[in-house]
């Protein structure tokens, strides 16, 4: 198989299905088209698929949207465990991530990935602060109705599709300083530690390409971990 992504510094998207796959032993190569140059469009386009990335190809298949890749996943490998066994936690699982490439445009708009800087805390206006906060009511509903019981640091205990949907929320709230409790911070150091999202990281950092949201004029406090 293989996954088209864009930059690892910045692509939100992309982590997404990578990291899942990474995370679950899913064998891959990997196609990196760069953002904001001159061949991101002609090679995106080349795959004759969606106008964006990831994109998944698998033979004669080819998936984009991260989360219809990470559905096609499921099905390709029933015993990867993509999603949770039960039934309700997978039901949760699947709602939550929905939520979440459907929602929190606000978050996503004033808050871009950027796994190269960490800027000081402010406020970002109400609209900001109410996509955190229904984040937070989502994750530890998922943590306290399956994911402790089922033992594991993640929202259902296992690393699992949802976990891949919000790691790059887990980022923004590192990188842009958001304040969080005890719990919620236990969850954020358990994707944050995670070999795939380092491996993930540690390859955005020494990418050569540059996109605008990288000059953002705002304090900084530090590297996004440490």
């Amino acid at each position: 198989m293989k996954l088209v992504i864009a930059n690892k510094a910045y692509s939100s998207w992309s982590l997404r299905p990578w990291i899942l796959m990474r995370a679950l032993g899913i064998p891959f190569d990997e196609d990196l088209i760069p953002l904001d140059t001159p061949e991101f469009r002609p090679r995106v386009d080349a795959y004759g698929a969606g106008r964006t990335v990831p994109i998944l190809v698998d033979g004669d298949v080819t998936v984009w949207e991260s989360l219809a890749i990470m559905d096609y996943l499921a099905d390709r490998f029933p015993q990867k465990a993509v999603w949770p066994a039960d039934i309700k936690a997978r039901a949760f699982a699947r709602t939550i991530a929905a939520e979440m490439h459907a929602g929190f445009r606000p978050l996503r708009s004033a808050c871009p990935m950027n796994l190269r800087k960490r800027y000081a805390a402010k406020d970002r206006g109400q609209d900001v602060a109410s996509d955190v906060a229904r984040i937070l009511h989502l994750w530890r509903q998922a943590r306290e109705r399956f994911g402790a019981d089922a033992g594991g640091p993640f929202l259902f205990g296992a690393f699992t599709a949802a976990d891949a949907m919000y790691a790059p929320v887990v980022a923004r709230f590192q990188s842009y300083s958001i304040p969080v409790d005890p719990d919620i911070r236990a969850y954020m150091d358990a994707v944050l530690d995670h070999p795939a999202f380092s491996e993930w990281q540690d390859a955005g950092m020494k990418e050569a390409w540059i996109v605008e949201h990288d000059e953002v004029d705002e304090p900084q406090v530090g590297p996004f971990r440490g």
